[in-house]
């Protein structure tokens, strides 16, 4: 009974609240007056199973991550699996991106994000003092292009992106300097003009060329960007009602469960419900940065940041990809869209996250009071 006691003593209830509210938000969104509700029926079920998820990672205490090989040989294996995917993977909507078991699927892009986000934190923290040294950028770029480009060659642009923000974004936090700042910006760019002329289906391209100018090809590569923004709008100030979206109900908008998520969700629900949306999502990104900032070590500061950085560039990504201002890349928003690999996968970074704060070490001052926990 202590143990429970203590378990759920651990749960941040604001953050927890957050997140259901968003994934409860997903659900309506994906209800419709008329047919079945597959989409609604499936994310029950993965929303019960996320949740149990995230009380079991409250359970380990992840110190062991600074000082075991665990994060190294997560690293391998989800090499391993992104290498299988490429060759015994099912193939959906261009991408062999899943392992197909029936009656679900399983996108290791998703994990690699979260295994990457633990193994930059270990990698930065051990070497925090010597992060001007510009090796350990290289170093720690190694580790996420081995991952980013195995994603690209799926292809999945959008979660190569994600893969590239979370690097970018830890590195920022960990203290590059300003030339090397430079230096980074520079292999960037010769790193896209790279995978523009030999890495990119001629597709993606398209995308990136209609993004720029979205009217030249509304029947073609820009319908989708078109349809979304159409939504968007549609929506108004109120929004035309739960379950009475015509861009997605009536399959103008197409994957309007996952990629288009956000669009569906605004023209039902409109400019307060948007307002809404970005209330609680900068309520789950707020208690992130708290936990990051009571974090016991560099370790579990730098991964809170790192799963903070995750959600983040998932969130604007896909939000940027509905309302006509970044390319489409097939990309879904945390908690809101349909889909077990990632909402698993989020669920349980908070449940990490929640345990780091609630196995944290207490310190004893001379005065007896305590400090941390």
């Amino acid at each position: 009974m202590q143990t429970i006691r203590s378990l759920f003593a651990g749960l941040d209830w604001l953050l927890l609240g957050c997140v259901l509210s968003l994934s409860l938000m997903g659900l309506v969104t994906m209800y419709s007056h008329t047919g079945d509700n597959t989409y609604l029926d499936r994310q029950v079920l993965w929303i019960g199973l996320a949740v149990a998820a995230l009380l079991a990672a409250l359970v380990p205490d992840y110190r062991f991550l600074r000082t075991s090989p665990a994060a190294f040989t997560s690293y391998v294996g989800i090499v391993l699996l992104l290498v299988l995917v490429l060759f015994v993977g099912s193939i959906t909507l261009g991408a062999q991106s899943r392992f197909d078991l029936g009656f679900f699927s399983i996108q290791p892009a998703d994990p690699a994000k979260l295994i990457l986000v633990v193994v930059l934190a270990k990698y930065f923290a051990k070497r925090h003092e010597l992060i001007g040294d510009f090796t350990h950028i290289l170093v720690s770029g190694l580790y996420t292009a081995v991952i980013g480009g195995l994603v690209i060659i799926q292809p999945d642009f959008g979660s190569a992106l994600i893969i590239a923000a979370i690097w970018f974004g830890m590195v920022m936090v960990a203290g590059i300097k300003a030339r090397h700042l430079i230096t980074v910006l520079g292999l960037g760019a010769i790193g896209f003009a790279l995978l523009w002329q030999f890495g990119l289906y001629e597709y993606q391209k398209q995308r990136i060329l209609t993004f720029l100018d979205p009217l030249s090809d509304i029947q073609g590569a820009g319908y989708n960007a078109y349809q979304s923004t159409v939504a968007v709008g549609s929506g108004e100030l109120l929004g035309k009602g739960i379950g009475y979206g015509t861009q997605s109900k009536l399959l103008f908008l197409p994957e309007f469960q996952t990629d288009f998520i956000f669009a569906a969700y605004a023209e039902e629900w409109g400019f307060f419900g948007v307002v809404l949306l970005f209330t609680l999502f900068s309520a789950v990104i707020w208690r992130l940065i708290a936990h990051a900032a009571a974090g016991a070590t560099n370790f579990e500061k730098l991964f809170t940041i790192g799963v903070a950085l995750m959600l983040m560039s998932h969130f604007f990504v896909h939000i940027g990809m509905n309302v006509g201002l970044l390319p489409v890349t097939g990309l879904t928003v945390p908690f809101l869209s349909y889909g077990g690999s990632h909402l698993l996968t989020t669920y349980i970074a908070l449940g990490m996250v929640m345990s780091m704060r609630r196995n944290a070490p207490v310190r004893i001052t001379s005065d007896d009071s305590i400090i941390g926990g």
